[in-house]
């Protein structure tokens, strides 16, 4: 993720942190003084943040090792001021596995709360003194409710949570894959609602307004439409190859073309993305935004191959195109060459992805009507 610092790799999963995580831990300092805590106080509250997302780096690791369990990779684990993000190359296709999946970061906090839980009480038991002072009562007992609350919270029925992908693993076990997402989302969306009129009522009955709830209502509506977005586009074009919706009309530039006459193509046609082909090699990509940055940056005379892209690499035509999708999602790729045979023969771009969805979804929902509808014997 941009903009984020490698702290170091557990298990071959590289763990990151966002820079805006130090805004946070400059808010709890700043707000332990303003509160006149002093000094003891920010040190308390920090090490408690600190440990908390120490639990958290835990809970995506039992998504990761779950998952791996299944031959699916974690490409990396990222830290933000909200939680934690485990980058999963998939969700498993088979229910099953993805029930698993999501049940193993919620249990790996129940786990760290029976052992706080067990903590405290051998601690008191054995009569062991200095642990009851303010700071190590408040850090344990503090850090044994949030993860209680971990857990409860990432079992709420709702995407991106949890418990809507074991929602939507328990439904595909009677339910078309689609169909499940589509009544989990909606679950999801509902309970956003919910959240949204818990907010209001409690600020209306004089216990104040809470910004965080409507924060976690709009996360959840918006994960939810996204999740049963996503579903719906890859079923739209699952087991259709690359080749199903690639451009094969389109301008091709070379290393030592001008940023001038690429822009110059910009404007001459509709193609917004070039692939640039050394040979018969395919050596990058240029879109529309490296195109305007280079002409802003860089002026009319410099030659493409110092703003394309090399990260946007070629896909055989036979690939199929879910992955592909994913992967350009992924990697930020407006468009990938295709070839054949190490043949430059097309372009994939998002655009071309969206125009086959509403191609395919066409046909279905005009298949669907007219099965739908009785035949009628002609007068």
């Amino acid at each position: 993720m941009s903009g984020s610092l490698k702290l170091g790799t557990i298990a071959g999963i590289g763990i990151y942190v966002h820079w805006t995580f130090a805004l946070l831990i400059g808010w709890v300092i700043l707000d332990s003084g303003e509160s006149g805590g002093g000094a003891a106080a920010a040190v308390s509250r920090v090490a408690l943040v600190l440990a908390i997302f120490a639990c958290i780096v835990l809970h995506e690791l039992g998504h990761a090792l779950t998952a791996r369990r299944y031959h699916i990779q974690t490409r990396d684990i990222t830290l933000l001021p909200i939680g934690g993000v485990a980058r999963l190359e998939r969700m498993p296709d088979v229910p099953i596995q993805e029930l698993w999946v999501a049940l193993a970061g919620p249990a790996v906090n129940v786990v760290i709360a029976i052992g706080l839980a067990a903590l405290m009480i051998a601690l008191h038991l054995l009569g062991v003194r200095g642990w009851e002072s303010e700071f190590e009562q408040s850090l344990l007992v503090q850090l044994l409710a949030v993860n209680v609350m971990l857990v409860l919270f990432n079992l709420l029925p709702a995407f991106p949570m949890d418990g809507g992908r074991v929602l939507r693993a328990l439904l595909a076990q009677q339910l078309d894959y689609v169909r499940a997402t589509e009544i989990a989302a909606a679950v999801g969306q509902g309970m956003a609602v919910l959240f949204v009129v818990l907010a209001v009522t409690l600020g209306l009955l004089g216990f104040g307004f809470n910004p965080f709830i409507l924060f976690v209502a709009l996360f959840v509506y918006l994960g939810a439409r996204e999740e049963a977005r996503l579903v719906q586009m890859r079923s739209a074009f699952q087991g259709l190859p690359v080749r199903s919706a690639m451009m094969t009309h389109f301008r091709a530039l070379a290393p030592h073309d001008t940023v001038g006459a690429a822009a110059d193509e910009l404007l001459a046609g509709a193609q917004q993305d070039f692939p640039v082909v050394a040979g018969a090699n395919v050596v990058g990509m240029v879109d529309r935004a490296a195109l305007l940055k280079g002409l802003a940056e860089r002026g009319r005379e410099a030659p493409v191959e110092a703003i394309m892209r090399r990260n946007c690499p070629a896909v055989e035509e036979t690939a199929m195109l879910d992955r592909t999708f994913q992967a350009m999602r992924e990697g930020g790729c407006t468009a990938l060459p295709v070839v054949r045979n190490q043949q430059l023969v097309g372009l994939i771009t998002l655009e071309n992805v969206g125009e086959l969805i509403m191609v395919q979804t066409a046909l279905r929902d005009g298949r669907s009507q007219r099965e739908s509808t009785p035949w009628q014997q002609p007068r």
